[in-house]
C-alpha cells in the first residue's frame, strides 16, 4: 500500500487530496465532516484508508474548501458540492481503471452526499450519522441543545440503570434540573427545513445507499426521529435505501469495536458496488 498527496482545482481554490492506491477497479472517496481536515478525528480517517486500502480497494481523501491544507473560503458543508464533483473527478483522473465509486461521509458530510448526491458521478453512497438538527454548521461557536428526541433516548437510557434509581432516592440528581429536562423531553420535535432537504436528497438520489447509525449517539437519534416521521415516508419505503445501526454512542466510530463494524460495513459496499 503507497499513499501519494495530490493539488486539484475546486472553482477558485487549490484543494489537498490523498490517494491510498489499491488493484480494486472500485473506489472509496471520504468526504470530511465538519471542520475537520482530511485526516479526519484523531487520524481516524487516515488510519481507516489504511485499512480498507490494505484490502485492494483504492481510497481518497482531501480538505475542502477553507479546510486544513486547501485553500478558498470554508462556506459551510451547504457549499460543498463543488468541491466533492472536484475530488470524485480528481480520483478518477489518478485512478483511470476506476469503474465504481463509493462516497461515505460521517454526520454533515453524510448530509452532504445526500443533498447532492444525485448530480455527482459516484455509484453508491454510505452516509452515517446525518446532521439534521439545525441549518448550521454542526460544529457551532456555542453548544446546540439536543433535540428532544435525542433528551427522551439518553433518559431512557439512564432509567434502565439501577443506579439512577439510587441516585433518585439518595438525592444526587438535582431535581430542578431533572424537571427542565423532562419538560424537554416532553416537547413535539419538528422536522428542521435541512431534515426536509435531506429528505428530499435521498429520494432524488436513486443510488444503491446505506446509511449508518451509532444508536446511541446524538446526532444519530436526531436523525432516527426524523427518520421515522411522517415527512419521511417517501424516503422510508425507497429499496434503493437500508439501515445499519451500531449499538455505541461513538459520532466517530472511534473505539475499536466500532472502528471494525464501520470497516465491515464500507468493504461489503465495495464489495457490491
Amino acid at each position: 500500500m503507497t499513499r501519494s498527496f495530490h493539488q486539484f482545482i475546486c472553482k477558485d481554490a487549490l484543494l489537498a487530496g490523498t490517494l491510498d492506491k489499491g488493484p480494486h477497479p472500485t473506489g472509496l472517496l471520504i468526504v470530511s465532516g465538519g471542520n475537520e481536515i482530511k485526516a479526519g478525528a484523531h487520524a481516524g480517517m487516515a488510519k481507516l484508508a489504511q485499512e480498507i486500502a490494505s484490502q485492494g480497494f483504492p481510497v481518497f481523501r482531501y480538505d475542502r474548501r477553507g479546510i486544513g491544507d486547501s485553500s478558498g473560503r470554508n462556506r459551510g458543508f451547504l457549499d460543498t458540492k463543488a468541491d466533492i464533483e472536484a475530488a470524485a473527478a480528481c480520483f478518477r483522473d489518478e485512478i483511470p481503471m476506476l469503474k465504481k465509486l463509493v462516497a461515505f461521509g460521517n454526520c454533515d458530510a453524510a448530509s452532504a452526499l445526500a443533498l447532492f448526491g444525485s448530480d455527482i458521478d459516484i455509484d453508491r453512497v454510505v452516509l452515517a450519522n446525518p446532521w439534521v438538527i439545525e441549518d448550521a454548521d454542526p460544529v457551532p461557536q456555542k453548544p446546540t441543545k439536543p433535540p428532544p428526541s435525542a433528551i427522551r433516548s439518553r433518559y431512557w437510557q439512564r432509567l434502565k440503570n439501577p443506579k439512577t434509581i439510587l441516585d433518585l432516592l439518595t438525592g444526587k440528581i438535582n431535581f430542578r434540573k431533572l424537571a427542565i429536562g423532562l419538560k424537554q423531553a416532553a416537547q413535539k420535535q419538528e422536522n428542521t427545513s435541512l431534515s426536509i432537504q435531506l429528505k428530499d436528497g435521498l429520494i432524488r438520489l436513486r443510488k444503491p445507499t446505506r446509511i449508518l447509525l451509532a444508536s446511541r449517539d446524538t446526532t444519530a437519534r436526531a436523525f432516527l426521529a426524523a427518520w421515522h416521521s411522517k415527512d419521511f415516508a417517501d424516503a422510508r419505503a425507497l429499496p434503493n435505501i437500508t439501515n445499519e445501526t451500531l449499538d455505541s454512542a461513538s459520532h466517530s466510530f472511534a473505539d475499536d469495536h466500532s472502528k471494525r463494524w464501520l470497516e465491515s460495513q464500507l468493504l461489503e459496499a465495495l464489495k457490491n458496488a
